[in-house]
């Protein structure tokens, strides 16, 4: 079984694309779940016109942060297989069946995505290539190449992962980072299998040249490392 995990929060202009592409190519007995941050626009309309029991829709939530509201999803997910999924992107067709495939000899799979904007068109054709993704625990620590909505993962690392600690930076680099220096097997594959779009209102800021200070970048990395 899988479960595909989406926070939301005033997603309405993408929130249906994206989801008819995770819901066409998803079984019977999968699952997406929707944590919505009580979204003020029609982010949960729009998912209850669906009208399909495979959505399981967690309403009124006051989390405030990304972070925490997917935490939410994952804690209610009953899959097998857990898969990341943000509001705003758009699932290629192949990306559930690809993804199955390679997580038969791995714990955490994280693929490449190409980067459209707002309005569908590419910007960029590979984030591993713009992101200068590699693997290697050591070089993600610093370099972060855990990007969430690309990521997939087995119940058994989904149920030591939670609960979140507290003041994480965001989840897909801990994710990623708890998976890499506590022994669990990751695999990063080459292909596109999301379009990854970047509109300017997004959540994570994961794909764009950071303008941080030096020590904040550090601190967050010791935060990581204390809770893993």
């Amino acid at each position: 079984m899988i479960s595909v995990c989406m926070p939301t929060y005033n997603g309405e202009k993408f929130i249906r694309i994206q989801l008819e592409s995770i819901l066409s190519q998803i079984g019977n007995d999968d699952e997406v779940v929707i944590s919505d941050d009580s979204s003020t626009d029609k982010t949960v309309e729009i998912i209850k016109s669906f009208n399909d029991s495979r959505i399981h829709l967690l309403e009124n939530n006051s989390f405030h942060s990304p972070i925490y509201n997917l935490e939410n999803a994952l804690k209610n997910a009953k899959g097998d297989f857990i898969f990341l999924s943000d509001q705003d992107d758009e699932w290629t067709v192949d990306k559930v069946s690809v993804c199955m495939e390679k997580l038969k000899d791995c714990d955490l799979l994280i693929h490449d995505a190409d980067i459209v904007d707002g309005n569908g068109i590419q910007t960029a054709e590979s984030f591993f290539k713009l992101n200068h993704t590699k693997k290697g625990k050591f070089y993600n620590l610093l370099k972060n190449g855990y990007l969430g909505c690309c990521m997939c993962f087995s119940k058994k690392l989904c149920e030591v992962l939670l609960p979140f600690p507290k003041e994480l930076p965001m989840h897909d680099i801990y994710i990623g980072n708890f998976a890499a220096f506590n022994g669990y097997r990751i695999k990063f594959i080459e292909g596109k299998l999301i379009h990854y779009r970047r509109h300017g209102n997004n959540a994570s800021i994961t794909s764009e040249h950071s303008h941080r200070k030096l020590l904040s970048r550090i601190s967050d990395r010791i935060i990581i490392l204390k809770n893993i």
